[in-house]
């Protein structure tokens, strides 16, 4: 056999090898999109406090990544490219977020199967989504389950702030972390406010029972004091 013959055959040996890896990069984008899909409607669920749903969403959403990574063992570069990673930092933000939502222990990079980079920029987004959940408890009042969830946001950032790597090793995470301080800020500004306001209201109760103002006797009342106040001015 020539040469070139002996090439023939190395090139149509790595021609299959390529159209394996393909069909793998193929199969692989689109589960993606699925992992990416259920984890969202996971989160959704979080937020409606559907926990039945957000659990039977994580449930199928585990099945893909463990069905990604395995497709995808054989391809080391395809497993850490970009929609990769990103698909799974995203099955990330959806457990923790559950997890941090019900208050149960989080689960670790090693019972999810991911890098610790994905793990690290998956905790970082679910603590920014934190946000939202905070945001409707104190739409219903101020409470404790609010500044729980501030202080696990605070607490998120002040670990992950110390992670001083670069880019290549974290993933982007400075980037991420930058961002969550911005809506750590805004978040700790409403809870305050809220927290003023529920004081502010409390004292006006207070003041109210003090002076009898409750129920008719109070509206019976208010003209009475608006004349007086008039009389004063």
């Amino acid at each position: 056999m020539s040469d070139l013959e002996k090439l023939d055959a190395i090139v149509e040996a790595i021609r299959q090898q390529f159209e394996a890896k393909n069909a793998a990069r193929d199969a692989a984008i689109n589960q993606s999109r699925g992992l990416i899909q259920h984890c969202a409607n996971a989160i959704r669920a979080v937020h409606r406090h559907e926990w039945e749903t957000a659990h039977a969403r994580l449930t199928q959403a585990r099945a893909i990544a463990e069905s990604i990574c395995a497709m995808l063992a054989a391809y080391p570069d395809l497993y850490h490219s970009g929609f990769t990673q990103d698909a799974l930092k995203e099955y990330v933000e959806a457990w923790l977020i559950y997890a941090l939502a019900r208050g149960e222990n989080l689960p670790t990079p090693e019972s999810l199967a991911v890098e610790p980079a994905t793990y690290l920029n998956g905790l970082c987004e679910a603590a920014s989504e934190l946000r939202r959940q905070i945001l409707d408890i104190l739409r219903r009042g101020h409470s404790q389950e609010a500044e729980r969830l501030l202080s696990a946001m605070d607490t998120i950032y002040g670990l992950l702030i110390g992670l001083d790597f670069h880019d290549s090793i974290t993933g982007g995470l400075r980037r991420r972390v930058d961002a969550l301080r911005a809506v750590l800020e805004r978040t700790r500004g409403d809870v305050t406010s809220s927290l003023r306001l529920q004081a502010l209201q409390t004292a006006l109760a207070d003041f109210e029972q003090r002076l009898g103002l409750q129920g008719p006797q109070a509206e019976a009342a208010l003209p009475l004091l608006d004349d007086e106040a008039a009389d004063v001015v």
